[in-house]
């Protein structure tokens, strides 16, 4: 849905270069010129020579790349360099409120008729179809097929109608007001409330400090029309404009359309200069301590701030790389500390990040363990004065480069099967802050050239450059019942005085030059092996009974993800193991394995593309991930040695253990952790399997039950299905599964799962939680029971929910404006038992909820007794066809159909069917699937309103 950005983290581009590039096409010279100052010697980073670009003579500026992957489609993003940061007092929230009004009405496609032509030319509104609005910039994002000319035509018309064609009729205007107030309501909570206190001390009271994209609702309720019209005539102006296309095109074709198209835009007379504002260092130290009956946790952050670093040349390149070998080795830092048996903290950690444009910091933070404050913050703050005084070693050093330049060469490798999205944030990013976008090559060219140059001393020089005691902000959140306990500033300075007067010890790098596996595998045969035409796949039998399904793609160049299942899980074990057996593979796993123990491990891999990760859930236990051609072997001998050779740490376990005890503490003084934690009860029935942690699930947890539960769920392969997708080479693959999959040990017995009986109960249930002191509520409806399952069923419902999520859509939003975002879900299985669960759930009022509970519960009866309308189930079609044409040519989409079809024991070829039973399908089957399975019969309705509702 339309959304706004208020991560300060994430608001800006400018400061980060993404690794992108692609197939070349055409090159073309840049018309588009960005100047900086800089220092003689030093050289300007050239734009991606793939990206034809272009400036009209009104000012708007276009990118044009082509990139075939996906096929047959195309990205459009007009981007604006309009945001909030441009609002007078009286104007707080019209940029937002302008992203929402392109939607409801242009020249061209007047009222919700853009919405509608676009749904039925298969683009999901939310989905595919959205824009952002932040503080500098907003943009606009259409993707479309390529195969029909007459959408492509009018896909341009929607960008050239965003740029200068928006109607703002008034009665439009009025509606979208309540539609406004309903996102904001959603944004409300303890998170909002700390950053509005916290955000003027973060940008040094900079204007940002007093423009967060949603604005004022004072402004967004009350403003006259006239006043957002005069602001789109001011601000959306060709020469604040970029059109940014990339996909399956005619490259030349396109730019002859954008040049007919676009060069028209008119800016206005006597137009406003567009200021280019940022936040600037004081000198000064700040502290803020800022409590909230709502949070959870103590939060201590150290921002040492400096002066934005961008990437304009090569050498600021060379400095980002430096940055973030920096980064990632002070990362593992932390990893390694928080393996302690008593953690000193929940979370903790240290990186050099931008903040807000013009400035970045080194920014330490820990969220406490509850009493735990002051060692909390010195156990933080003692591996940056570590860092300070002694430094990074060598093979820490040795190690992140490889690790980076083995990356670069994964991605170099899927040069020509990246998708047209990858390219479009390092074009954005070259428009809106200038920063560069030299493509994958280029930058391939300099990491190679300029990390092994990168030493030791530059790195260290980085602790003592960014982490200083100027311009340094500490700020403190916690929940309000700390509020007389929380430090003071001259206590964390303390804190800070006396962790850096420490004697200390060199970090130790704990690395093993043991081989992974303390026993190598006895290797097993391929005893057969099938190839079906149809379906394209290959099976082999192995000797111990493993049957492996291989499926070969050309979706990406060097990527094989799989999985490998065998039946039982948790269903075999009773209540009274059921936590150790539902924690056994997360706790064992992060003991290590084979020789190696947790922190060696991760060396191990470091420089790697392996993926593994073993899992147990409720009625299967396997593996799942990833790796490439080259690394095969570590991968499956990864596999082999999490089944036969796993390890307990007891420190570990006692680390995880005593941080889910603290996570606790507080957990309910979050009103939408209750709630969650309500629906989750209640859904489940009020199985124990199904209700929340507590602190007497987390002692039945034991360390030694789960090791011994985990070595019986892997101690038998027999039947074990495993689902290999991606380029496969099957004479270089077949060694290895001998090697490592066919000497998994097997009995000869295979298990099936237990049928717990565990679903949704039956009836019409009703319960409302009172927590949260906002005016907001949250709604979620369930409509549930048995299912007939077959595949043209599990369709028939997902056309079911579209055209009921279109409906409330409509009806909730764009009809009632009572709501900003509902939707619908459905759920089907087959295993154990057939089920089916449709959801609605979306925000509100409290004083709304009966409403928009009346309003949604007639779309569902409607359903029932009229059936969806002929029109909603084509969209639903448009979209779901034009949806699986990209995703089946993705390696995921088939380990996840293929697994998931083994696992229910449905026909693997039964795909094939889609398009035919997609293509046929009626309001009249819709509205009978309706009137089958929304009965109303049980139903259950959970509701979550504010505490002061509840002495109403």
């Amino acid at each position: 849905m339309k959304i706004y950005k208020i991560n300060i983290a994430l608001l800006i581009a400018g400061n980060c270069l993404p690794l992108l590039a692609g197939a070349q096409h055409k090159p073309a010279k840049s018309t588009v010129a960005v100047h900086h100052t800089v220092q003689p010697g030093t050289k300007l980073i050239p734009l991606d020579p793939s990206v034809r670009t272009g400036k009209l003579a009104n000012g708007f500026t276009y990118y044009i790349r082509h990139n075939n992957e996906p096929e047959h489609r195309v990205v459009m993003y007009l981007a604006n360099k309009v945001g909030s940061i441009l609002e007078t007092d009286e104007e707080q929230g019209l940029s937002h409120f302008l992203e929402h009004m392109s939607f409801n009405g242009t020249e061209h496609f007047p009222k919700s008729e853009l919405i509608n032509y676009l749904q039925k030319a298969g683009v999901r509104f939310g989905a595919d179809l959205n824009a952002y609005t932040s503080f500098d910039e907003t943009v606009y994002q259409l993707p479309l097929p390529t195969d029909d000319p007459a959408v492509m035509k009018n896909g341009l018309q929607i960008m050239r109608d965003w740029a200068q064609g928006l109607t703002l009729e008034t009665a439009e205007i009025e509606k979208e007001r309540g539609v406004i107030m309903e996102e904001e309501r959603l944004g409300k909570g303890a998170e909002d409330r700390i950053l509005r206190q916290t955000l003027p001390v973060m940008v040094n009271n900079s204007r940002y400090a007093s423009r967060l994209p949603i604005g004022k609702a004072d402004v967004i309720l009350h403003f006259k029309p006239e006043v957002i019209r005069n602001y789109y005539h001011n601000w959306y102006r060709p020469n604040l404009q970029a059109l940014i296309i990339v996909g399956d095109i005619d490259v030349a074709k396109m730019e002859q359309l954008i040049r007919q198209k676009f060069a028209d835009l008119k800016n206005p007379p006597n137009e406003k200069p567009r200021v280019k504002y940022s936040s600037s260092l004081t000198g000064k130290n700040q502290f803020l301590a800022v409590t909230d009956k709502e949070l959870t946790n103590t939060v201590i952050e150290v921002n040492s701030k400096h002066k934005e670093q961008k990437i304009y040349t090569e050498n600021d390149y060379r400095a980002s790389l430096l940055r973030n070998l920096f980064n990632g080795m002070l990362s593992r830092r932390y990893m390694e500390l928080s393996r302690q048996a008593n953690p000193p903290f929940l979370e903790g950690g240290a990186a050099i990040r931008e903040v807000m444009p013009g400035l970045e910091a080194f920014k330490l933070y820990v969220s406490c363990r509850p009493g735990e404050v002051e060692s909390g913050f010195k156990a933080v703050w003692r591996e940056t004065a570590r860092l300070q005084r002694l430094g990074f070693f060598k093979t820490e050093l040795e190690r992140s480069k490889r690790e980076y330049l083995n990356d670069m060469e994964a991605m170099m490798q899927e040069k020509d099967k990246m998708t047209s999205n990858t390219y479009v944030n390092a074009y954005m990013n070259h428009f809106l802050y200038g920063g560069a976008a030299p493509g994958l090559s280029k930058q391939n060219e300099m990491v190679n050239r300029f990390i092994p140059t990168i030493t030791l001393a530059e790195v260290n020089a980085l602790a003592k450059e960014y982490i200083r005691e100027t311009d340094r902000d500490i700020i403190v959140t916690a929940p309000e019942k700390d509020k007389a306990t929380l430090p003071a500033e001259s206590a964390v300075l303390a804190w800070i005085k006396e962790v850096n007067a420490e004697k200390m010890d060199a970090f130790k790098d704990d690395v093993s030059t043991l081989p992974l596996l303390a026993h190598m595998p006895v290797p097993g045969k391929i005893v057969k092996e099938e190839k079906n035409a149809k379906t394209g796949l290959t099976f082999l039998t192995l000797s111990n009974g493993v049957n492996v399904i291989l499926k070969k793609t050309n979706f990406k160049n060097d990527e094989i993800v799989f999985q490998a299942f065998t039946d039982g899980g948790t269903s075999l074990y009773g209540d009274a193991d059921y936590e150790s057996a539902a924690n056994a593979s997360n706790i064992i796993s992060s003991a290590g394995v084979g020789n190696y123990n947790a922190s060696q491990l991760e060396k191990y891999l470091s420089g790697k593309q392996v993926s593994v990760f073993p899992f147990i859930d409720e009625r299967m236990q396997g593996f799942i991930g990833s790796t490439n051609a080259k690394d095969m072997d570590s991968a499956f001998s990864l596999l082999y040695a999490y089944a036969t050779e796993p390890r307990k740490d007891e420190q570990i376990f006692k680390g995880i253990i005593s941080n889910a005890k603290a996570a606790l503490v507080n957990k309910d003084d979050d009103p939408e952790s209750v709630f969650s934690d309500t629906m989750t009860t209640v859904l489940g029935n009020y199985n124990v399997r199904r209700t929340p942690a507590n602190l007497e699930k987390i002692a039945q947890i034991n360390l030694d039950r789960a090791y011994s539960i985990y070595k019986e769920r892997f101690a038998n392969v027999t039947g074990m299905k495993f689902v290999l997708v991606g380029n496969i080479d099957e004479a270089k693959l077949k060694p290895y599964l001998e090697k490592y999959i066919a000497s998994l040990p097997a009995n000869g017995t295979i298990e099936a799962a237990k049928n717990l009986d565990i679903h949704a109960p039956e009836g019409l249930i009703s319960k409302t939680v009172y927590a949260g002191k906002e005016d907001k509520a949250m709604v979620y409806l369930v409509f549930s029971g048995k299912f007939d399952y077959d595949y043209a069923s599990t369709l028939k419902m997902q056309a079911l929910k579209e055209a009921l999520e279109i409906r409330l859509l409509e009806r909730l939003r764009e009809e009632e404006s009572g709501v900003y975002s509902p939707a619908a879900e459905v759920s089907t299985r087959k295993l154990p038992d057939g089920r089916y669960g449709i959801s609605i759930y979306f925000g509100c009022s409290p004083a709304n909820v009966e409403r928009m509970i009346a309003s949604a519960v007639d779309e569902v009866e409607k359903l029932k007794k009229v059936g969806p309308a002929p029109e909603n189930i084509e969209k639903f079609k448009a979209e779901d066809l034009h949806t699986m044409q990209t995703t089946m040519k993705t390696n995921n989409f088939w380990l996840d159909y293929l697994t998931g079809q083994l696992s229910n024991g449905e026909p693997l070829d039964q795909i094939s069917n889609y398009n035919q039973i997609i293509k046929g399908m009626t309001a009249k089957e819709v509205k009978d699937i309706a009137d089958k399975y929304l009965t109303g019969k049980n139903y259950i309705r959970l509701v979550l309103l504010p505490e002061s509702a509840k002495a109403k």
